[in-house]
C-alpha cells in the first residue's frame, strides 16, 4: 500500500492537469471493463462511458433522451458516486473503484443525439486510479520517443516483412471525397509509401487523408498528410505521406525492430 501511495502522489505531482482521452486504444490499455462503468446519481445508477479521464475529474457519456437531460440537470452541484472497474495484467480479479464525486456539468454532446455528457470533479483520487493513470501516460510518453526513432527508417513491405509485422495485406486512404484501396510499399511511425491504381488521381501535397492499416494486432486509422505523388512507367500512382502519431503503429514498429536485433544478434 505504502509503494502504491508514494507512485501515486509522483504521479499526482507530474501529471497534474493531464488528461486521458479514452479512444478505444486507451480503454484496453487503461483495462477499463465497458461494462462496469456506473454513475450513481441520487437513486439513478446510469451506465457510462469515459470520454477523458484525470486525475481529479472524469468526462463520461451517458444514453439520455431530450426529457432525461433536463431532468437530470437539478443535480448539478450534487453528489454523484463513480464506480469502475479495471482488468490489470498483474491481477487475477478484477480491480473495483468507488469515487465519491460532485457533477460539475451535465450537458448534451455536441452532434449527437440522445447522449448527455456528465462532468465529474472527484472528491479525492484513489492512489489505485493515479497509478493506473500514471503508467498509462509514461507509457504513452515512451512511445512518443520511439516515433521519433522509428521514424527515420522507411521499412520496404515485402511479404516476409508483412508476416512478421502482422500486416494483413489491407489499407485504405480516405478522403472527403471517398475511400479507396492501397498498396503499403513502406511504412515507418512518421511516414507511408503506398501504390494506387493508374485510374486514380494524383494527390496534392499538403492534402489531408486517414489510413485504415489492418495488422493481426490493430485495425487503426492514421491521420497523414500527404507530401508528394508521382506516376510509375507503368502509370501506377506513387504517393508518400507524413504520418501522424499512433501509439498503435509504434507498438508495431517497435515489434517489428525488436524482433529484427534479436535476428541480428543470433546470426552474429
Amino acid at each position: 500500500m505504502h509503494t502504491a501511495t508514494s507512485s501515486a502522489s509522483q504521479y499526482l505531482i507530474r501529471f497534474p492537469e493531464k488528461i486521458v482521452a479514452c479512444s478505444q486504444y486507451a480503454l484496453a490499455r487503461l483495462g477499463v471493463d465497458r461494462s462496469r462503468c456506473l454513475l450513481k446519481v441520487d437513486d439513478f445508477v446510469l451506465l457510462c462511458a469515459p470520454l477523458q479521464l484525470g486525475f481529479r475529474k472524469a468526462i463520461l457519456m451517458a444514453a439520455l433522451s431530450a426529457q432525461e437531460l433536463v431532468h437530470f440537470q437539478r443535480y448539478r452541484n450534487g453528489i454523484a458516486g463513480l464506480s469502475m472497474e479495471f482488468a490489470l495484467p498483474n491481477r487475477t480479479e478484477p480491480l473495483k473503484l468507488f469515487v465519491r464525486s460532485t457533477i460539475a456539468e451535465i450537458g448534451q454532446m455536441k452532434g449527437r443525439e440522445n447522449v448527455g455528457l456528465f462532468i465529474v470533479d472527484y472528491k479525492s483520487t484513489p492512489d489505485d486510479l493515479a497509478v493506473i493513470l500514471g503508467s498509462y501516460l509514461e507509457d504513452q510518453e515512451k512511445l512518443g520517443t520511439q516515433y521519433e526513432d522509428y521514424g527515420q527508417t522507411l521499412v520496404k513491405m515485402t511479404p516476409e516483412i508483412a508476416k512478421v509485422m502482422g500486416y494483413n495485406q489491407y489499407a485504405v486512404a480516405a478522403d472527403p471525397s471517398g475511400n479507396g484501396r492501397i498498396q503499403l510499399f513502406a511504412l515507418s511511425t512518421k511516414s507511408i509509401e503506398y501504390l494506387e491504381a493508374a485510374s486514380a488521381r494524383e494527390r496534392v501535397p499538403g492534402a489531408q487523408l486517414a489510413y485504415q492499416l489492418f495488422f493481426r494486432k490493430y485495425r487503426m486509422t492514421v491521420q497523414g498528410v500527404v507530401l508528394g505523388s508521382s506516376r510509375l512507367p507503368s502509370g501506377i500512382l506513387k504517393t508518400r505521406a507524413a504520418l501522424s502519431f499512433s501509439p498503435e503503429l509504434v507498438e508495431i514498429m517497435d515489434d517489428y525492430w525488436f524482433r529484427n536485433r534479436v535476428a541480428a544478434r543470433s546470426i552474429g
